[in-house]
């Protein structure tokens, strides 16, 4: 009777570590792809490293879209925090219909920009339409700087010329590469020279920089100034398996300054998980939403654990 009893307690003691474990151990490693844009380094840095203050071991893997998502279908990668919608519909969609990714309903970014900008004082002096690039092509020496050849954003600049489309016939694309772009941004600036250019939010040169977007591209690179939305996809029984972890995942909402301030150290050769630690410490009121509701991988209150973490590293 004894023994069965001694038994009996240390099933009920099994049972209630086992209810207040957060997720099991085969959920500890969780793995992030990241397809080498500086804003999915930002973000993927930060949620690494809150998961390793709540005792898991994130990962990451470098890799192409079409690689990314054929990882999440296979169930080697678990969070993918970059699909950009619209510009990634038409690869994801079929894995979507499949039933073999899952994209939360929550945009984890909102109000991303991509169209054309100028500075600050070039829009204060009147261009701040894409009607009003023509009227100043003195000024602009006839030119719109976009980046790197073969680039989207560039082949819609192109085609706008091409087309005449806002008398912008005559001018002519510079085509470089984003750092080639800035320098001459950088530059015009620093000479109070009118240039306009291919721009983008998030980005840290949105912070660097005092820039403005232009109005009246709809046309071009679609309304809100090219408006895109970013969401998060992982194998769609994920929550079912790890449901804490995916608990994180899902509250994990960034906004573009956050992503444009990560960034900057990121854009210097700085890992990113550094970048993250760093934000954190200087911004952990971000934390409340992030965690609310998540433990750590033990079964414990998440908040304390992964404050205590940034403020001990």
């Amino acid at each position: 009777m004894k023994r069965k009893l001694m038994m009996a307690a240390a099933l009920l003691g099994t049972a209630a570590a086992t209810a207040h474990a957060a997720d099991p151990a085969v959920c500890r490693n969780v793995r992030f792809a990241d397809v080498g844009w500086t804003d999915i380094a930002a973000t993927t840095g930060l949620a690494s490293t809150i998961f390793q203050g709540l005792g898991y071991n994130p990962t990451k893997t470098i890799a192409s879209v079409p690689i990314t998502f054929a990882g999440i279908k296979s169930k080697q990668i678990d969070v993918f925090l970059g699909y950009w919608a619209p510009t990634m519909d038409p690869i994801i969609q079929p894995f979507v219909k499949a039933g073999s990714i899952k994209v939360l309903a929550t945009p984890n970014l909102t109000g991303a920009k991509y169209t054309l900008a100028v500075p600050d004082y070039v829009y204060n002096g009147g261009l701040k339409n894409f009607s009003d690039i023509q009227k100043y092509a003195d000024k602009l020496d006839g030119k719109v700087y976009g980046i790197e050849p073969g680039n989207d954003g560039n082949a819609l600049i192109k085609k706008m010329i091409d087309g005449n489309q806002f008398g912008l016939g005559k001018f002519k694309l510079v085509e470089s590469s984003e750092a080639g772009m800035l320098v001459e941004v950088n530059r015009a600036i620093r000479e109070k020279k009118w240039i306009v250019f291919l721009g983008w939010e998030p980005h840290p040169m949105n912070v660097q920089m005092k820039i403005d977007y232009l109005a009246g591209g709809d046309d071009v690179f679609g309304p809100n100034y090219g408006e895109a939305k970013v969401f998060t996809a992982t194998p769609p029984d994920y929550a079912q398996r790890c449901p804490n972890a995916a608990k994180l995942v899902s509250n994990l909402q960034f906004t573009t300054s956050i992503e444009n301030h990560v960034m900057v150290p990121i854009m210097n050769k700085e890992d990113a998980n550094k970048a993250a630690l760093a934000w954190l410490k200087t911004n952990p009121q971000a934390l409340d939403k992030w965690l609310a509701g998540v433990q750590t991988i033990d079964g414990k209150d998440g908040l304390p654990a992964v404050k205590s973490y940034i403020a001990a590293h």
